[in-house]
């Protein structure tokens, strides 16, 4: 690896590029909608937290398990995200998100430059990145880890590079990840990476591994988060019915900007007068696996894949697109940067809608009214059955309503997200499927479930009884043709 100890920013140049770039990530953060999906229920079990003093252990969000053991291993981030919420709503949860992954890929801008890239091609590649990885900046607990995932790697560099106080960020790395996401094992592929392919001092390294290593220990459940990503990666549930378990399928722009960048890449390396290290194929071949066997992974793999490509092309880019120049103004050059910075804001929710006559909402296919409405009949009766990602929303926003079934794929058995699956899709035998369950209530997503909101209209078993653009609730009719269940 090139040896590079400039400063995070070298020149106004870097100033500039810098804040082109997050400029970009600035942009998409603050405009990409929350989804009710993990979200909400995140929300909830911050503020139970907080209420009760202790991470709870048993199920209290739906009816169907309600009451069983239940692990809530990113209680930080759930905690983080409800007061977020509390002290500023939405606004100051949007801008919680846009810093966090400034951070990230602020980091792999300057760990692009630390291979020798000009800034220009720094900017460049990480835009790509930002653009076919912002699909992976939903709402939920990992947001919080990319920067850890980024200042790892950043730490590990300069370790083969001769460093010996950045490496002590490793344990406070692992304190914080362990916390707040299960996917703080990425950490210990890195370090084990490290530890047998790189360059730098073992023994120095062994030190911070293992101080690592203990601070995983430093959470509610001790030697329990390990159990717990072993459960998570054996849940049949998550890997039956979980869309990011599955590999990724090269459908969209994004997908089709990752695999053409995956298969580019290993011609690149042969070609480029630049040869990668041991650690960094290792890294290339590990992350790039994972990458390949679930779509949850496709975001750290691509953060790394931006460093390996940028220390490949600095020559070239060098030479056609870094040309030096002279000239220049710094006091200009840095006044652009934090305008590029800074512009992103009149997009921020809370301040867009001043001056945006149709700015879009920050919420996307979530049952607020339709929430409120139920919240205003509460003598329906029970028990409620929601399409998926509403359950989250009516979890936080309606807890009196527990929901059959949610996105904590792990949670319920294999069984339950069959019978889920078989009504959702309106098959053949979805009535029975509710008989059989006991439920009265009905919120379905006209979006999701169209199959079976066309079946709910055509039977005499269930009257509509609300309806927006959003969701729509039916209740069982027991006194029309269908008779009892």
């Amino acid at each position: 690896m090139k040896k590079n100890r400039s400063p995070f920013l070298a020149n106004s140049n870097d100033w500039l590029y810098l804040g082109l770039t997050l400029f970009i990530v600035l942009t998409i953060a603050f405009l990409l909608p929350v989804t009710p999906n993990d979200y909400w229920w995140y929300v909830r079990i911050g503020r139970d937290t907080l209420q009760a003093g202790a991470v709870p252990r048993f199920d209290a969000l739906s009816s169907t398990q309600a009451g069983a053991p239940v692990v809530y291993h990113s209680w930080l981030s759930a905690v983080v995200f409800w007061l977020l919420y509390r002290l500023g709503g939405l606004p100051l949860t949007f801008l919680a998100r846009a810093a966090a992954l400034a951070l990230a890929y602020a980091l792999i801008w300057r760990l692009a430059r630390n291979t020798g890239s000009g800034a220009k091609l720094a900017c460049l590649l990480t835009i790509l990145t930002v653009l076919s990885s912002s699909s992976n900046w939903s709402m939920r607990p990992q947001i919080f880890a990319y920067p850890l995932f980024a200042l790892a790697l950043w730490a590990l560099y300069r370790w083969e590079q001769g460093g010996k106080k950045t490496i002590w960020l490793l344990p406070l790395v692992s304190l914080l990840w362990v916390n707040l996401h299960g996917s703080f094992v990425l950490l210990f592929l890195l370090i084990g990476a490290a530890l047998v392919f790189g360059k730098g001092k073992r023994k120095l390294l062994a030190l911070a591994l293992a101080a690592a290593l203990a601070a995983t220990l430093v959470n509610p459940r001790g030697f329990g988060a390990w159990t717990y990503v072993v459960h998570s990666l054996a849940a049949p549930s998550s890997q039956s019915f979980s869309v990011e378990w599955r590999p990724p399928e090269n459908v969209g722009w994004q997908m089709n900007l990752f695999f053409l960048w995956l298969l580019a890449f290993p011609l690149l390396a042969a070609l480029s007068p630049r040869k990668l290290s041991r650690l960094e194929w290792a890294w290339f071949m590990g992350f790039g696996f994972l990458a390949l066997w679930g779509e949850r992974y496709v975001i750290w793999f691509m953060l790394i894949l931006t460093v390996l490509t940028a220390s490949l092309l600095a020559a070239p880019g060098r030479r056609w697109l870094d040309r030096p120049h002279r000239g220049g103004i710094p006091a200009l050059d840095i006044l652009l940067a934090l305008l590029f910075i800074g512009m992103p804001l009149a997009v921020l929710p809370g301040l867009r809608e001043g001056w945006w006559d149709k700015a879009p909402s920050p919420l996307e296919h979530t049952p607020v009214q339709a929430t409120e409405w139920l919240a205003a009949h509460p003598d329906l009766p029970g028990p409620l059955w929601s399409e998926l990602s509403f359950a989250s929303y009516l979890e936080y926003a309606l807890p009196s309503r527990p929901t059959w079934i949610d996105t904590r794929f792990e949670v319920f058995p294999v069984e339950q997200w069959e019978q889920y699956r078989a009504v959702s899709s309106g098959e053949w035998n979805w009535q029975l499927r509710l008989d059989e369950a006991g439920v009265n209530l009905l919120m379905v997503s006209p979006a999701e479930q169209p199959r079976l909101l066309a079946a709910l209209e055509a039977s005499a078993c269930w009257r509509e009884v609300y309806r927006d653009e959003v969701a729509v609730i039916f209740q069982r009719d027991t006194s029309g043709a269908c008779g009892g269940h």
